[in-house]
């Protein structure tokens, strides 16, 4: 029986959720596993002509939000600007091949693959298997802009509190609320939209407003999961929804205990060298700036590089 054809809107800028999972029985993303499938979010999201809404990486599925732009998108500066960062910078850029580049960089259905393939094949070496890791195709949804684009925004940063893995959205790490929190929004990964845009919000409101609409959402019973602590709610109430200074320095006390190497630039770096021969991947790994921490670096676990 042939495939329904999926539904899109290639002409214009227009909004997916994004929704795949794997075919193996369980719970078998680890954190390292989620930490990659996220890398590898953010580096095409730097080639496709895309805007990252929100995310959530789950144990066995993951959910996107993703607004994808028409191959008209771009001048040809920034098409060979997504060539290097596809090919390399010794790689030719050939003219008569821009059509077909803008068609496959506007293509949700080549972003959505190339995520995944490229996920799977880290897996499989990993686990030292072969074979089939998502199930079938991945399903998207049209979103509208404006109130429908926030409330599903909403309901993929509560998957985490309704399955009962946290009990604040933005302590689940693998999420766009915690994304924001947690990291400052490091490499402006996520658009800072948040489906408020058209609500006549202004832009340095929006975030506050939209931990208002979650925590006011995830605090009603939908009959389904968890709900967030009326308790919690109204601590939240009371504070107007703004991430005070010790808020966010809490979020940053997870590199005490998550990192490998905490410390200066330098002290991080000199670290990194002596366990090169440690990692995985043989590129050198760069400290990390913690965000929100002056002069502080981190370098992910050996165990999670």
């Amino acid at each position: 029986m042939p495939r329904i054809p999926r539904l899109l809107v290639p002409e214009t800028p227009a909004v997916y959720h994004v929704i795949s999972r794997t075919a193996l029985p369980g719970l078998p993303f680890t954190a390292a596993d989620k930490d990659y499938l996220q890398s590898l979010i953010l580096r095409f999201s730097k080639i496709y002509f895309t805007e990252i809404l929100g995310f959530c990486l789950m144990d066995n599925h993951f959910h996107l939000l993703v607004r994808m732009f028409p191959k008209d998108h771009g001048d040809e500066a920034a098409l060979r600007t997504r060539f290097k960062l596809t090919h390399g910078d010794k790689a030719a850029f050939s003219p008569s091949k821009i059509a077909a580049y803008r068609e496959k960089w506007s293509s949700l259905s080549e972003f959505v693959k190339d995520i995944k393939q490229t996920f799977s094949r880290y897996f499989n070496k990993k686990n030292n298997r072969k074979g089939y890791l998502w199930g079938d195709r991945f399903k998207s949804v049209i979103v509208q802009d404006g109130h429908t684009l926030v409330n599903c925004l909403a309901y993929i940063d509560l998957n985490p509190v309704r399955a009962n893995m946290v009990q604040r959205p933005e302590d689940y790490r693998w999420s766009s609320l915690g994304y924001h929190v947690q990291t400052g929004n490091r490499a402006d990964f996520l658009s800072l939209d948040l489906g408020l845009a058209d609500w006549g919000i202004e832009r340095k409101n929006r975030f506050r407003k939209y931990r208002e609409f979650i925590y006011e959402t995830g605090a009603l019973d939908t009959g389904k999961g968890a709900q967030l602590d009326p308790k919690m709610v109204k601590k939240e109430r009371k504070k107007g929804y703004r991430l005070t200074v010790a808020d966010r320095l809490r979020y940053k006390t997870r590199y005490f205990t998550d990192a490998g190497v905490i410390g200066t630039k330098e002290f991080v770096a000199r670290h990194s060298r002596k366990f090169h021969d440690h990692f995985a991947c043989k590129q050198e790994k760069k400290p990390r700036k913690v965000e929100g921490l002056d002069g502080i670096f981190s370098l992910k676990r050996l165990s999670n590089a």
